[in-house]
């Protein structure tokens, strides 16, 4: 059911945030995941006069879900995160196998290339976007860039939230560094006729 949630940033000395810096189009980037890395949503709740963001929200299932609230504040990127539950019988599953390819669910094919990825490294992440009848397109600009990637890390769900490199033709190109090894979940973001567009992929970070 959509629910409006409610949430808010404290400082030092316990009373509410209130100056945030715009950083990519917006004061407020709100990230949604369950556990299992499934349902993911990518918001930007509204800040009220009480100092209290407020944002609509629809779970599709129960679980054990993290928020991130991900903004600028005083010159410096800061990420916060909290649990959220939801009532009912969870029924979780692992991570889909590691793939280069995948599906939107809603007319596009996404191709990841990247060389083997180690933690601690500087990596580079290309991704192309196709039609499902193999024509290529060029991404349109979403929130000031050509794409936006967030990867979590399985298990904790350590957060990285990645900017491209570069947008050239029908590329995307990210460069970033996975904190550690294991198996991390790519959730890249993309903009086409209007429209966002969500391609997810399995990446395993060896050392």
């Amino acid at each position: 059911r959509p629910t409006e949630l409610r949430f808010g940033i404290v400082g030092s000395d316990g009373q509410p945030v209130r100056d945030f810096e715009v950083e990519h189009e917006k004061r407020m980037h709100f990230i949604v995941v369950r556990r299992d890395g499934r349902g993911f949503q990518h918001l930007h709740p509204e800040l009220g006069d009480d100092g209290a963001w407020r944002v609509e929200l629809t779970l599709p299932a129960a679980g054990s879900y993290r928020v991130f609230a991900d903004f600028k504040h005083d010159g410096e990127a800061r990420t916060l995160a909290a649990d959220l539950a939801v009532d009912g019988e969870a029924d979780y599953a692992p991570l889909p196998a590691p793939a280069t390819s995948a599906d939107t669910g809603d007319g596009y094919d996404v191709r990841l290339d990247a060389d083997s990825i180690r933690a601690g490294r500087e990596t580079e992440l290309g991704f192309t976007v196709t039609t499902r009848d193999g024509e290529a397109i060029e991404t349109e600009p979403y929130l000031g860039a050509g794409g936006h990637l967030v990867a979590l890390r399985e298990g904790d769900l350590a957060y990285l939230h990645v900017h491209p490199e570069g947008h050239g033709g029908d590329a995307v190109d990210f460069m970033t560094k996975f904190p550690s090894d294991g198996r991390y979940r790519l959730y890249l973001q993309f903009k086409h006729e209007g429209q966002v567009h969500t391609a997810e992929f399995t990446q395993e970070v060896g050392r």
